[in-house]
């Protein structure tokens, strides 16, 4: 079954992926749904009601593609977390790199227009709540502690390939070190 409403806000995701904030127009995403123009605007009559749908589709969006990923992955030591976190880069750089630039896109929105804050806030404490879960299997004594430095290093590094893509990006290394010595026993 067709969802017109799910194809226009996944055509402005694409939007804000390849052409930013500045590039989110109704007009822009009819044609990038290619729907005649007045499409958008009659499902979403103003801007802000666009954004605000686009930004639940998109934690909607990154949920699937997380929960695929948590899927493949039951990391019960801090390798096994490492190994999980490079597959995730891969495929935020890789297969999923418009989703994961439209995230960035709507997340400098957010420090500028604070009521877009509320549910890219939820849908991160959904990802967040997996990834705490992964640190208590693989033996972190405080996973609150252990979190912030490992997600906030992974977030620099999809960025960073993001912006100056690598061709030969391979960020096994990087993350094993920073996981393992994050995780080291005590």
């Amino acid at each position: 079954m067709v969802n017109r409403r799910d194809d226009l806000l996944d055509a402005a995701i694409t939007v804000l992926g390849e052409g930013g904030m500045r590039a989110l127009t109704h007009r822009a995403v009819d044609a990038a749904a290619g729907l005649p123009a007045g499409s958008t605007s009659n499902y979403f009559r103003t801007r802000d009601a666009l954004l605000g749908a686009v930004i639940d589709r998109f934690v909607a969006r990154e949920r699937a593609v997380s929960e695929e990923i948590v899927a493949r992955h039951l990391p019960t030591t801090a390798a096994e977390v490492a190994a999980a976190l490079v597959d995730m880069a891969r495929e935020q750089s890789g297969p999923h790199r418009t989703l994961t630039l439209a995230r960035y896109v709507i997340l400098a929105e957010a420090a500028i227009h604070p009521p877009l804050r509320a549910p890219l806030l939820a849908g991160g404490d959904r990802v967040r709540a997996y990834f705490l879960n992964w640190l208590r299997l693989a033996g972190s004594r405080d996973p609150e502690r252990d979190a912030p430095p490992i997600m906030n290093h992974f977030v620099g590094l999809v960025l960073h390939q993001l912006a100056a893509p690598d061709p030969a990006f391979d960020p096994t290394a990087e993350i094993t070190a920073l996981v393992t010595a994050v995780l080291r026993p005590a």
